[in-house]
C-alpha cells in the first residue's frame, strides 16, 4: 500500500534533500507537469476579470509605483470603480484599457 504525503510533509522532505537533488526534482517537475504551456490569458487570469484590484495590485499591473498610480487617479486619468472606506478598487478591464492607451 502506498502512502500519500501531505504538502507539509513533502516540503519537510524537500528541505532535507541535498541542493543538487532539489534542482533535479524541480527540473523534472517543470518538464513533466507543465507540458501544456499554451494557456490563454483567459485560462490563467479569467477569474480575475470580475474581481476588482487593490491600488497596490493596480500599480503592479500598470508597472508604476503606488504614488504614480495615485497621481493618475488625482488627475482624473484613471478612475477607481469602487471605494471601500479609504481603499480604492480598480476594474481589471479599465486598467487594461488604460495600459493599452498609454503605449
Amino acid at each position: 500500500m502506498s502512502q500519500v504525503l501531505s504538502a507539509q510533509d513533502l516540503f519537510a522532505e524537500m528541505k532535507r534533500m541535498p541542493t543538487a537533488e532539489r534542482a533535479k526534482f524541480f527540473s523534472l517537475l517543470a518538464s513533466s507537469a507543465f507540458r501544456d504551456d499554451d494557456y490563454t490569458h483567459e485560462q490563467v487570469f479569467g477569474h480575475l476579470e470580475r474581481e476588482p484590484l487593490s491600488a497596490s495590485e493596480a500599480a503592479e499591473y500598470l508597472e508604476v509605483s503606488l504614488p504614480t498610480l495615485r497621481r493618475h487617479v488625482q488627475s482624473g486619468k484613471l478612475l477607481a470603480c469602487r471605494t471601500v472606506g479609504r481603499s480604492q478598487l480598480f476594474a481589471a478591464s479599465d486598467l487594461r484599457a488604460y495600459k493599452r492607451a498609454r503605449r
